[in-house]
This record gives structure tokens, C-alpha cells and sequence, in this order.
């Protein structure tokens, strides 16, 4: 592994969810309203039309702040695409298609630490930061399925 990869952490995840495609693509496109239903997503807010500021924490005992910038909104295609900058720098999509009755989000993401206490815990802590990020997403999945489910309620 070269230097510049000891802190890149690209993810990749799929989500199995009983709600239509757009009634899930609705969702995800509304970042400031991640913390309703993912609860390791703990404050979001929009700063500009195609902007946003987050702040997440899961398992570990760290907060990342992040900027968010849409660089890409396809409803046509369920793809939302966005550059992140601040404790992460990188890019994160969601790709939301038909499957069955339901409906199949994946998500990638490609990212660097940028943390100072994060790039030097990246080669060490590496597996502890991934299996953080995996603790993470099932958050996410389990709350969204459950706001949707629930008709757009709080979880």
C-alpha cells in the first residue's frame, strides 16, 4: 500500500428497502433531514441550495464534521452524488433502483482522512474504523426503513 492509500477508505454497501424507488430517492435527496432517521447522522444543515453541514458519530468516541456539495442530482436516474470536505475529503453516491416491489440503494464511498487524530489512527485502527463505518450504515439503513415504514415519522 502506498503512503497516499494509508488513509483512503472506499466503502461500498447495498440497502434492501419495501418502499417505491422515489419515495426513497425523496428521502435521501434531503440531507437535512438525516438526523430524523439515521441516528449516528446528529446534526445537518442546509447551507446553500446544493450544500450542507454534517455532523456524524457512531461507536467511537469522535465527532466528523463534514461539508456536503451535490455534484450530481439524477432523479431520472436515482443517482445523488456529492463532494465531501472537512474531516473526510472525498465523494460519497447513493444509486437508487427498482428491485422486486421494493427498492435497492447502493452506496459508495471513496474518502481520506483528514482528521489530524484520524490520519494517525488510520493504518492502526484501520479495521476498528471500518467495522465504526459498518455499525454506521446499518444505523442508517434500519432508521431509514423504519421512516418510511412509518410514513415519513421521526424514528
Amino acid at each position: 500500500m502506498r503512503p497516499s492509500e494509508l488513509t483512503r477508505y472506499r466503502f461500498e454497501g447495498r440497502w434492501t428497502l419495501s418502499a417505491p424507488p422515489a419515495e426513497v430517492y425523496g428521502v435521501l435527496e434531503r440531507v437535512d433531514d438525516y438526523p430524523r432517521w439515521w441516528p449516528q447522522v446528529r446534526r445537518a444543515e442546509r447551507t446553500g441550495e446544493a450544500s450542507g453541514r454534517v455532523l456524524v458519530r457512531s461507536l467511537l468516541p469522535y465527532d466528523l464534521r463534514m461539508d456536503i456539495r451535490a455534484v450530481r442530482h439524477e432523479p431520472e436516474n436515482g443517482v445523488l452524488e456529492a463532494a465531501l470536505s472537512g474531516d473526510l475529503e472525498g465523494w460519497m453516491r447513493w444509486t437508487v433502483r427498482p428491485a422486486g416491489a421494493g427498492t435497492l440503494v447502493l452506496h459508495e464511498q471513496d474518502t481520506d482522512l483528514a482528521k489530524p487524530l484520524l490520519r494517525l489512527l488510520g493504518v492502526p485502527g484501520r479495521p476498528l474504523l471500518r467495522a465504526n463505518h459498518a455499525l454506521m450504515m446499518r444505523g442508517g439503513r434500519r432508521g431509514l426503513a423504519a421512516f418510511l415504514a412509518g410514513g415519513g415519522e421521526a424514528v
